[in-house]
Protein backbone atom coordinates (compact mmCIF):
# COMPACT_ATOMS: atom_id res chain seq x y z
CA UNK A 1 0.00 0.00 0.00
CA UNK A 2 1.46 3.50 -1.09
CA UNK A 3 0.74 6.36 1.09
CA UNK A 4 0.89 9.43 -1.31
CA UNK A 5 -0.19 7.70 -4.34
CA UNK A 6 -3.80 6.44 -2.36
CA UNK A 7 -4.14 10.04 -0.87
CA UNK A 8 -4.02 11.82 -4.01
CA UNK A 9 -6.03 9.43 -6.02
CA UNK A 10 -8.78 10.05 -2.99
CA UNK A 11 -8.22 13.42 -3.21
CA UNK A 12 -8.13 14.40 -6.67
CA UNK A 13 -11.59 12.10 -7.12
CA UNK A 14 -12.99 14.49 -4.14
CA UNK A 15 -12.05 17.58 -5.80
CA UNK A 16 -13.13 16.82 -9.14
CA UNK A 17 -16.93 15.75 -7.31
CA UNK A 18 -16.73 18.90 -6.23
CA UNK A 19 -18.46 20.47 -9.28
CA UNK A 20 -20.83 17.75 -9.62
CA UNK A 21 -22.06 17.77 -5.77
CA UNK A 22 -22.21 21.90 -6.53
CA UNK A 23 -24.08 21.60 -9.59
CA UNK A 24 -26.79 19.21 -8.11
CA UNK A 25 -27.00 21.16 -4.82
CA UNK A 26 -27.65 24.28 -7.10
CA UNK A 27 -30.35 22.22 -8.84
CA UNK A 28 -32.27 21.31 -5.34
CA UNK A 29 -31.57 24.97 -3.63
CA UNK A 30 -33.12 26.55 -7.09
CA UNK A 31 -35.95 23.68 -7.73
CA UNK A 32 -37.76 23.34 -4.16
CA UNK A 33 -38.89 26.21 -1.64
CA UNK A 34 -37.62 27.40 1.46
CA UNK A 35 -39.44 25.27 3.56
CA UNK A 36 -38.56 21.89 1.33
CA UNK A 37 -35.16 23.25 1.44
CA UNK A 38 -35.36 23.44 4.99
CA UNK A 39 -36.67 19.26 4.98
CA UNK A 40 -33.93 18.18 2.64
CA UNK A 41 -31.46 18.46 5.46
CA UNK A 42 -34.09 17.43 7.72
CA UNK A 43 -34.34 14.33 6.27
CA UNK A 44 -29.96 13.59 6.25
CA UNK A 45 -29.68 14.89 10.14
CA UNK A 46 -32.99 11.93 11.03
CA UNK A 47 -31.64 9.45 8.75
CA UNK A 48 -28.21 9.82 10.81
CA UNK A 49 -30.11 8.57 14.12
CA UNK A 50 -31.10 5.15 11.83
CA UNK A 51 -27.09 4.53 10.57
CA UNK A 52 -25.67 5.07 13.92
CA UNK A 53 -24.82 1.25 13.73
CA UNK A 54 -23.51 1.96 10.12
CA UNK A 55 -19.48 1.99 10.78
CA UNK A 56 -19.39 -0.33 14.18
CA UNK A 57 -18.70 -3.31 12.80
CA UNK A 58 -16.77 -1.91 9.28
CA UNK A 59 -14.27 0.02 12.28
CA UNK A 60 -13.26 -3.48 13.04
CA UNK A 61 -13.57 -5.24 9.59
CA UNK A 62 -11.05 -2.51 8.43
CA UNK A 63 -8.68 -3.45 11.25
CA UNK A 64 -8.74 -7.34 10.58
CA UNK A 65 -8.49 -7.21 6.92
CA UNK A 66 -5.65 -5.22 6.81
CA UNK A 67 -4.41 -7.45 9.09
CA UNK A 68 -4.83 -10.77 6.72
CA UNK A 69 -7.99 -12.25 8.87
CA UNK A 70 -9.47 -15.38 6.50
CA UNK A 71 -13.11 -14.16 5.71
CA UNK A 72 -13.38 -10.97 7.69
CA UNK A 73 -14.80 -9.08 4.69
CA UNK A 74 -17.16 -11.10 3.58
CA UNK A 75 -18.08 -11.75 7.03
CA UNK A 76 -18.58 -7.58 8.02
CA UNK A 77 -20.38 -7.07 4.63
CA UNK A 78 -22.83 -9.69 5.44
CA UNK A 79 -23.48 -8.42 9.48
CA UNK A 80 -24.03 -4.97 8.02
CA UNK A 81 -26.48 -6.03 5.40
CA UNK A 82 -28.55 -7.62 8.10
CA UNK A 83 -28.38 -4.51 10.66
CA UNK A 84 -29.21 -2.71 7.52
CA UNK A 85 -32.83 -4.17 7.39
CA UNK A 86 -33.53 -3.78 10.74
CA UNK A 87 -32.63 -0.32 11.12
CA UNK A 88 -34.61 0.58 7.59
CA UNK A 89 -37.90 -1.12 9.05
CA UNK A 90 -37.68 0.24 12.55
CA UNK A 91 -37.61 4.02 10.35
CA UNK A 92 -40.43 3.16 8.16
CA UNK A 93 -42.61 2.50 11.39
CA UNK A 94 -41.55 5.28 13.45
CA UNK A 95 -41.19 8.11 10.93
CA UNK A 96 -44.63 9.18 10.60
CA UNK A 97 -44.79 9.92 14.61
CA UNK A 98 -41.09 11.94 13.86
CA UNK A 99 -42.84 13.65 11.76
CA UNK A 100 -45.86 14.60 13.92
CA UNK A 101 -43.83 15.73 16.54
CA UNK A 102 -42.13 17.59 14.33
CA UNK A 103 -45.28 19.44 13.16
CA UNK A 104 -43.89 18.57 8.96
CA UNK A 105 -47.02 17.96 6.99
CA UNK A 106 -47.67 14.48 6.04
CA UNK A 107 -47.77 14.85 2.15
CA UNK A 108 -44.17 14.58 2.87
CA UNK A 109 -44.15 10.97 3.91
CA UNK A 110 -43.68 9.14 0.64
CA UNK A 111 -40.23 11.19 0.34
CA UNK A 112 -39.24 9.89 4.07
CA UNK A 113 -40.96 6.55 3.40
CA UNK A 114 -37.56 6.66 0.14
CA UNK A 115 -35.02 7.58 2.36
CA UNK A 116 -35.59 4.27 4.04
CA UNK A 117 -33.47 2.82 1.05
CA UNK A 118 -30.94 5.28 1.88
CA UNK A 119 -30.64 3.65 5.23
CA UNK A 120 -29.62 0.52 3.47
CA UNK A 121 -27.22 1.95 1.33
CA UNK A 122 -25.31 3.72 3.60
CA UNK A 123 -25.20 0.60 6.02
CA UNK A 124 -23.67 -1.61 2.64
CA UNK A 125 -21.30 1.94 1.76
CA UNK A 126 -19.74 1.55 4.70
CA UNK A 127 -18.90 -1.98 5.29
CA UNK A 128 -17.37 -1.93 1.87
CA UNK A 129 -15.61 0.96 1.54
CA UNK A 130 -13.68 -0.18 5.19
CA UNK A 131 -12.89 -3.24 3.21
CA UNK A 132 -11.39 -1.32 0.24
CA UNK A 133 -9.71 1.04 2.36
CA UNK A 134 -7.51 -2.41 3.91
CA UNK A 135 -7.11 -3.62 0.51
CA UNK A 136 -7.23 -0.80 -2.47
CA UNK A 137 -8.15 2.32 -0.90
CA UNK A 138 -7.66 4.70 -4.09
CA UNK A 139 -10.58 3.09 -5.17
CA UNK A 140 -12.74 4.55 -3.01
CA UNK A 141 -11.89 7.72 -5.14
CA UNK A 142 -13.43 6.38 -8.57
CA UNK A 143 -15.88 5.35 -6.87
CA UNK A 144 -16.99 8.58 -5.54
CA UNK A 145 -17.15 9.60 -9.52
CA UNK A 146 -19.27 7.33 -10.28
CA UNK A 147 -21.42 8.04 -7.42
CA UNK A 148 -21.79 11.51 -8.60
CA UNK A 149 -22.08 11.49 -12.03
CA UNK A 150 -24.83 8.99 -11.94
CA UNK A 151 -26.54 11.63 -9.37
CA UNK A 152 -26.29 14.50 -11.33
CA UNK A 153 -27.59 12.70 -14.80
CA UNK A 154 -30.53 11.36 -12.95
CA UNK A 155 -30.93 14.56 -10.69
CA UNK A 156 -31.90 16.42 -13.58
CA UNK A 157 -34.04 14.02 -15.39
CA UNK A 158 -36.25 13.91 -12.67
CA UNK A 159 -36.21 17.27 -11.20
CA UNK A 160 -36.34 18.89 -14.91
CA UNK A 161 -37.84 16.62 -16.65
CA UNK A 162 -40.72 15.41 -14.97
CA UNK A 163 -41.04 17.86 -12.20
CA UNK A 164 -39.81 16.06 -9.48
CA UNK A 165 -38.48 17.99 -6.93
CA UNK A 166 -37.47 16.83 -3.41
CA UNK A 167 -38.69 13.88 -4.35
CA UNK A 168 -36.29 13.71 -7.02
CA UNK A 169 -33.41 14.60 -5.20
CA UNK A 170 -33.46 12.04 -2.69
CA UNK A 171 -34.29 9.31 -5.42
CA UNK A 172 -31.44 10.60 -7.01
CA UNK A 173 -29.23 10.58 -4.56
CA UNK A 174 -30.33 6.81 -3.87
CA UNK A 175 -29.76 5.76 -7.21
CA UNK A 176 -26.17 7.37 -7.08
CA UNK A 177 -25.25 5.11 -4.29
CA UNK A 178 -26.65 2.18 -5.71
CA UNK A 179 -24.57 2.50 -8.92
CA UNK A 180 -21.37 2.94 -6.67
CA UNK A 181 -22.75 -0.33 -4.55
CA UNK A 182 -22.36 -1.85 -7.76
CA UNK A 183 -18.79 -1.14 -8.76
CA UNK A 184 -17.66 -1.75 -5.10
CA UNK A 185 -19.37 -5.24 -5.17
CA UNK A 186 -17.69 -6.29 -8.43
CA UNK A 187 -13.93 -5.12 -7.20
CA UNK A 188 -14.65 -7.23 -3.43
CA UNK A 189 -16.41 -10.64 -5.44
CA UNK A 190 -13.28 -12.42 -4.95
CA UNK A 191 -13.57 -11.85 -1.03
CA UNK A 192 -17.40 -13.22 -0.93
CA UNK A 193 -15.96 -16.41 -1.96
CA UNK A 194 -14.30 -16.78 1.70
CA UNK A 195 -16.51 -18.18 5.01
CA UNK A 196 -18.41 -16.10 7.19
CA UNK A 197 -16.64 -16.04 10.46
CA UNK A 198 -19.08 -16.37 13.63
CA UNK A 199 -16.17 -16.00 15.57
CA UNK A 200 -15.23 -12.42 14.20
CA UNK A 201 -18.39 -11.45 14.49
CA UNK A 202 -18.61 -12.16 18.41
CA UNK A 203 -15.38 -10.39 18.85
CA UNK A 204 -16.26 -7.54 16.98
CA UNK A 205 -19.71 -7.38 19.41
CA UNK A 206 -17.01 -7.05 22.19
CA UNK A 207 -15.50 -4.16 20.58
CA UNK A 208 -18.93 -2.48 19.44
CA UNK A 209 -19.26 -1.76 23.00
CA UNK A 210 -16.78 0.77 22.62
CA UNK A 211 -17.94 1.99 19.18
CA UNK A 212 -21.66 2.11 20.25
CA UNK A 213 -20.67 4.41 22.59
CA UNK A 214 -18.88 6.63 20.53
CA UNK A 215 -21.31 6.92 17.91
CA UNK A 216 -23.99 7.87 20.15
CA UNK A 217 -22.07 10.56 21.60
CA UNK A 218 -21.27 11.76 17.65
CA UNK A 219 -25.66 11.19 16.86
CA UNK A 220 -26.12 13.01 20.48
CA UNK A 221 -24.23 16.38 19.47
CA UNK A 222 -25.61 16.17 16.27
CA UNK A 223 -29.08 17.13 17.92
CA UNK A 224 -27.85 20.57 18.07
CA UNK A 225 -29.22 20.45 14.45
CA UNK A 226 -32.46 19.47 15.51
CA UNK A 227 -32.65 22.76 18.18
CA UNK A 228 -32.05 24.74 15.23
CA UNK A 229 -34.63 23.19 12.77
CA UNK A 230 -36.91 23.49 15.91
CA UNK A 231 -36.29 26.92 17.17
CA UNK A 232 -34.40 29.05 14.43
CA UNK A 233 -37.49 29.95 12.53
CA UNK A 234 -38.15 29.16 9.04
CA UNK A 235 -34.47 28.84 6.60
CA UNK A 236 -32.56 28.76 9.48
CA UNK A 237 -31.47 25.09 8.92
CA UNK A 238 -30.94 25.80 5.71
CA UNK A 239 -28.90 28.92 6.25
CA UNK A 240 -26.71 26.46 8.28
CA UNK A 241 -26.84 23.90 5.70
CA UNK A 242 -26.02 25.90 2.51
CA UNK A 243 -22.70 27.20 4.23
CA UNK A 244 -21.73 23.05 5.20
CA UNK A 245 -22.26 22.31 1.50
CA UNK A 246 -19.71 25.09 0.06
CA UNK A 247 -17.10 23.88 4.09
CA UNK A 248 -17.57 20.69 3.00
CA UNK A 249 -14.95 20.71 0.42
CA UNK A 250 -12.42 21.64 3.14
CA UNK A 251 -12.95 18.31 4.87
CA UNK A 252 -11.70 16.19 1.37
CA UNK A 253 -8.21 17.48 2.49
CA UNK A 254 -8.56 14.36 5.08
CA UNK A 255 -8.75 11.61 1.83
CA UNK A 256 -5.11 12.52 1.08
CA UNK A 257 -4.35 10.79 4.78
CA UNK A 258 -6.82 7.99 4.04
CA UNK A 259 -3.75 5.15 3.59
CA UNK A 260 -2.48 6.13 6.82
CA UNK A 261 -4.41 4.47 9.09
CA UNK A 262 -3.77 0.99 7.39
CA UNK A 263 -0.13 1.89 6.97
CA UNK A 264 -0.01 2.26 10.77
CA UNK A 265 -1.58 -0.95 11.59
CA UNK A 266 0.40 -2.58 9.94
CA UNK A 267 4.14 -0.85 9.87
CA UNK A 268 3.67 2.10 12.55
CA UNK A 269 5.76 4.37 11.09
CA UNK A 270 5.95 8.03 12.90
CA UNK A 271 7.45 9.25 9.66
CA UNK A 272 4.02 8.45 8.07
CA UNK A 273 2.26 10.80 10.19
CA UNK A 274 4.60 13.28 9.23
CA UNK A 275 4.55 13.17 5.73
CA UNK A 276 0.27 13.00 6.25
CA UNK A 277 0.39 16.11 8.17
CA UNK A 278 1.92 17.76 5.20
CA UNK A 279 0.03 16.49 3.12
CA UNK A 280 -3.36 17.35 4.65
CA UNK A 281 -2.58 20.94 5.64
CA UNK A 282 -0.97 21.44 2.29
CA UNK A 283 -4.80 21.64 0.64
CA UNK A 284 -6.86 22.44 4.09
CA UNK A 285 -5.19 25.89 4.58
CA UNK A 286 -5.71 27.24 1.44
CA UNK A 287 -9.18 25.88 1.04
CA UNK A 288 -10.02 27.27 4.20
CA UNK A 289 -8.39 30.45 3.53
CA UNK A 290 -9.90 30.76 -0.04
CA UNK A 291 -13.47 30.12 1.80
CA UNK A 292 -13.38 32.97 4.01
CA UNK A 293 -12.24 35.28 1.50
CA UNK A 294 -15.12 34.56 -1.17
CA UNK A 295 -17.63 33.84 1.74
CA UNK A 296 -20.38 35.92 1.04
CA UNK A 297 -20.12 34.92 -3.13
CA UNK A 298 -20.22 30.92 -2.03
CA UNK A 299 -23.15 31.03 -0.02
CA UNK A 300 -25.44 33.90 -2.30
CA UNK A 301 -24.78 30.69 -5.07
CA UNK A 302 -27.31 28.61 -3.44
CA UNK A 303 -30.64 30.74 -2.95
CA UNK A 304 -30.92 34.72 -2.34
CA UNK A 305 -32.16 34.05 1.11
CA UNK A 306 -29.10 32.67 2.23
CA UNK A 307 -27.13 35.17 0.83
CA UNK A 308 -26.24 37.14 3.99
CA UNK A 309 -24.89 33.64 5.73
CA UNK A 310 -21.43 34.61 5.28
CA UNK A 311 -20.30 34.72 8.68
CA UNK A 312 -21.48 31.59 9.05
CA UNK A 313 -20.00 30.27 6.39
CA UNK A 314 -16.49 31.99 8.00
CA UNK A 315 -17.31 30.37 11.69
CA UNK A 316 -18.24 26.61 9.65
CA UNK A 317 -14.93 27.42 7.14
CA UNK A 318 -12.52 27.48 10.34
CA UNK A 319 -14.54 24.65 12.28
CA UNK A 320 -13.76 22.36 9.09
CA UNK A 321 -10.05 22.89 9.26
CA UNK A 322 -10.30 21.69 12.87
CA UNK A 323 -12.05 18.92 12.29
CA UNK A 324 -9.50 17.87 9.36
CA UNK A 325 -7.05 17.93 11.94
CA UNK A 326 -9.03 16.24 14.52
CA UNK A 327 -9.76 13.23 11.93
CA UNK A 328 -5.93 12.58 11.25
CA UNK A 329 -4.30 12.66 15.04
CA UNK A 330 -7.48 10.26 15.47
CA UNK A 331 -6.18 8.05 12.54
CA UNK A 332 -3.02 8.30 14.90
CA UNK A 333 -3.84 6.72 17.82
CA UNK A 334 -6.74 4.35 16.33
CA UNK A 335 -3.36 2.97 13.74
CA UNK A 336 -1.23 2.61 17.15
CA UNK A 337 -4.05 0.86 19.28
CA UNK A 338 -3.13 -3.08 19.55
CA UNK A 339 -6.37 -4.16 21.58
CA UNK A 340 -7.11 -6.63 18.92
CA UNK A 341 -4.01 -7.51 17.11
CA UNK A 342 -4.41 -11.25 17.86
CA UNK A 343 -8.11 -11.58 16.78
CA UNK A 344 -9.33 -11.16 20.10
CA UNK A 345 -10.66 -8.04 21.77
CA UNK A 346 -11.05 -7.25 25.66
CA UNK A 347 -13.64 -5.30 26.55
CA UNK A 348 -11.44 -4.51 29.77
CA UNK A 349 -8.71 -3.43 27.90
CA UNK A 350 -10.47 -1.74 25.35
CA UNK A 351 -12.18 0.62 28.06
CA UNK A 352 -8.71 1.39 29.13
CA UNK A 353 -7.34 1.61 26.02
CA UNK A 354 -6.64 5.43 24.63
CA UNK A 355 -9.03 4.86 21.79
CA UNK A 356 -11.76 4.77 24.64
CA UNK A 357 -10.82 8.51 25.32
CA UNK A 358 -11.53 9.27 21.91
CA UNK A 359 -15.00 7.29 22.15
CA UNK A 360 -15.83 9.50 25.31
CA UNK A 361 -14.97 13.19 23.68
CA UNK A 362 -18.45 13.44 21.83
CA UNK A 363 -19.98 13.72 25.39
CA UNK A 364 -17.76 16.30 26.09
CA UNK A 365 -18.67 18.34 23.19
CA UNK A 366 -22.34 17.53 23.57
CA UNK A 367 -22.10 18.98 27.68
CA UNK A 368 -20.48 21.94 25.71
CA UNK A 369 -22.55 22.77 22.93
CA UNK A 370 -26.48 21.13 23.72
CA UNK A 371 -26.97 23.16 26.65
CA UNK A 372 -25.49 26.23 25.56
CA UNK A 373 -27.50 26.02 21.97
CA UNK A 374 -30.78 25.34 23.96
CA UNK A 375 -30.28 28.28 26.02
CA UNK A 376 -28.92 30.78 23.43
CA UNK A 377 -31.46 29.26 20.83
CA UNK A 378 -34.88 29.78 23.23
CA UNK A 379 -33.46 33.33 24.89
CA UNK A 380 -31.81 35.37 22.30
CA UNK A 381 -31.79 33.80 19.02
CA UNK A 382 -35.42 32.02 18.66
CA UNK A 383 -37.13 32.72 15.22
CA UNK A 384 -33.99 34.46 14.19
CA UNK A 385 -32.67 32.27 11.37
CA UNK A 386 -29.24 33.96 10.66
CA UNK A 387 -28.36 34.45 14.62
CA UNK A 388 -29.30 31.14 15.41
CA UNK A 389 -27.82 29.52 12.71
CA UNK A 390 -24.69 31.52 13.34
CA UNK A 391 -24.63 30.95 17.43
CA UNK A 392 -24.99 27.02 16.65
CA UNK A 393 -21.35 27.66 14.39
CA UNK A 394 -19.73 29.22 16.86
CA UNK A 395 -20.83 26.87 19.92
CA UNK A 396 -19.85 23.95 17.65
CA UNK A 397 -16.69 25.41 17.06
CA UNK A 398 -15.72 25.99 20.72
CA UNK A 399 -16.93 22.53 21.82
CA UNK A 400 -14.50 21.09 19.17
CA UNK A 401 -11.52 23.63 20.65
CA UNK A 402 -12.15 22.01 24.21
CA UNK A 403 -12.01 18.17 22.91
CA UNK A 404 -9.60 18.54 19.97
CA UNK A 405 -6.39 20.02 22.83
CA UNK A 406 -7.47 17.22 25.02
CA UNK A 407 -6.87 14.62 22.12
CA UNK A 408 -4.02 16.38 21.23
CA UNK A 409 -2.19 15.62 24.48
CA UNK A 410 -2.88 12.07 24.28
CA UNK A 411 -2.11 12.05 20.64
CA UNK A 412 1.75 13.45 21.76
CA UNK A 413 1.92 10.53 24.57
CA UNK A 414 0.74 7.60 21.94
CA UNK A 415 3.34 8.27 19.20
CA UNK A 416 6.60 10.93 18.41
CA UNK A 417 5.13 13.41 15.90
CA UNK A 418 7.06 15.62 14.27
CA UNK A 419 5.40 18.67 13.26
CA UNK A 420 6.23 20.29 10.05
CA UNK A 421 5.88 23.74 11.29
CA UNK A 422 8.57 25.46 8.53
CA UNK A 423 5.80 23.88 5.91
CA UNK A 424 2.87 25.00 7.82
CA UNK A 425 4.11 28.54 7.82
CA UNK A 426 4.51 28.57 4.17
CA UNK A 427 0.91 26.55 3.65
CA UNK A 428 -0.42 29.77 5.91
CA UNK A 429 1.79 32.17 4.04
CA UNK A 430 0.70 31.22 0.51
CA UNK A 431 -2.74 30.91 1.61
CA UNK A 432 -2.88 34.30 3.35
CA UNK A 433 -1.75 36.10 0.37
CA UNK A 434 -3.81 34.45 -1.75
CA UNK A 435 -6.82 35.13 0.43
CA UNK A 436 -6.25 38.82 1.01
CA UNK A 437 -6.12 39.28 -2.93
CA UNK A 438 -9.14 37.34 -3.41
CA UNK A 439 -11.15 39.21 -0.59
CA UNK A 440 -9.68 43.04 -2.49
CA UNK A 441 -11.16 41.57 -5.86
CA UNK A 442 -14.15 42.79 -7.00
CA UNK A 443 -16.88 39.87 -6.52
CA UNK A 444 -20.47 39.98 -6.62
CA UNK A 445 -22.33 38.83 -3.38
CA UNK A 446 -24.73 39.64 -0.76
CA UNK A 447 -28.12 38.93 -3.44
CA UNK A 448 -29.16 35.70 -5.88
CA UNK A 449 -26.31 35.91 -8.86
CA UNK A 450 -26.66 34.95 -12.32
CA UNK A 451 -25.14 32.31 -14.14
CA UNK A 452 -22.64 35.11 -15.30
CA UNK A 453 -21.90 36.20 -11.81
CA UNK A 454 -21.34 32.51 -10.78
CA UNK A 455 -19.00 32.00 -13.45
CA UNK A 456 -17.17 34.79 -12.13
CA UNK A 457 -16.81 33.24 -8.88
CA UNK A 458 -16.19 30.39 -9.97
CA UNK A 459 -12.87 31.21 -12.35
CA UNK A 460 -11.79 33.45 -9.10
CA UNK A 461 -12.04 30.69 -6.87
CA UNK A 462 -10.06 28.91 -10.19
CA UNK A 463 -7.41 31.61 -10.23
CA UNK A 464 -6.69 32.43 -6.39
CA UNK A 465 -6.04 28.22 -6.17
CA UNK A 466 -3.32 28.70 -9.05
CA UNK A 467 -1.78 31.77 -7.37
CA UNK A 468 -2.09 29.41 -4.04
CA UNK A 469 0.50 26.72 -6.18
CA UNK A 470 2.79 29.16 -7.68
CA UNK A 471 3.45 30.88 -4.33
CA UNK A 472 3.89 27.74 -3.07
CA UNK A 473 6.32 26.10 -5.39
CA UNK A 474 8.25 29.31 -4.85
CA UNK A 475 9.08 29.42 -1.50
CA UNK A 476 8.62 25.63 -0.78
CA UNK A 477 10.97 23.06 -2.36
CA UNK A 478 9.34 20.13 -1.22
CA UNK A 479 6.14 21.19 -3.03
CA UNK A 480 8.17 21.22 -6.24
CA UNK A 481 8.93 17.54 -5.79
CA UNK A 482 5.22 16.52 -5.84
CA UNK A 483 4.75 16.42 -9.73
CA UNK A 484 7.38 14.08 -9.93
CA UNK A 485 6.27 12.04 -7.35
CA UNK A 486 2.85 11.15 -8.49
CA UNK A 487 4.55 10.86 -11.99
CA UNK A 488 7.05 8.28 -10.50
CA UNK A 489 3.81 6.37 -8.81
CA UNK A 490 1.60 6.32 -11.71
CA UNK A 491 4.55 4.64 -13.82
CA UNK A 492 4.27 1.97 -10.80
CA UNK A 493 0.89 1.26 -11.75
Amino acid sequence: MRLQFSGYMIFAAKMLSVATALIFQYWVAHAINKVEYDLWFNITDLTGYFTLLAGVLPFWVMRFATRDKEGAIKTGIMANLGTSAIASVVWLISIPVILSALGINTTYLPVYFLAALQIVELYSTSALEASLQARIPQTIGYGLIVQQIIRVTVGYVLIFQFGQLLMGAVAATIAAYAVQLVYYFKLIAPELKQKIRMDYIREWLKGSVGNIYNVVGNQMAVYIFIMLFAYGGEGARGKLGAASIIVNVITYSSFLAYALYPKLLAERKCEDITICLKMVLMFAVPLTAGAIALANSYVSILRPEHADAGPVLVVLAIDSLLVVVTNLFATVLFGFETVDEEAKISLRQLVRSRMFIVFSLPYLHSAISLPSAFYILTYFAQGQPLQAALYVGIINLTARLATFSIQYAVVRKTATISIPWKNIAKYVLAASVMAITLYLAPHPAGRALTLMETTIVFLETVAGGAMYIALLLLIDKEARKIPKEILRELRKR
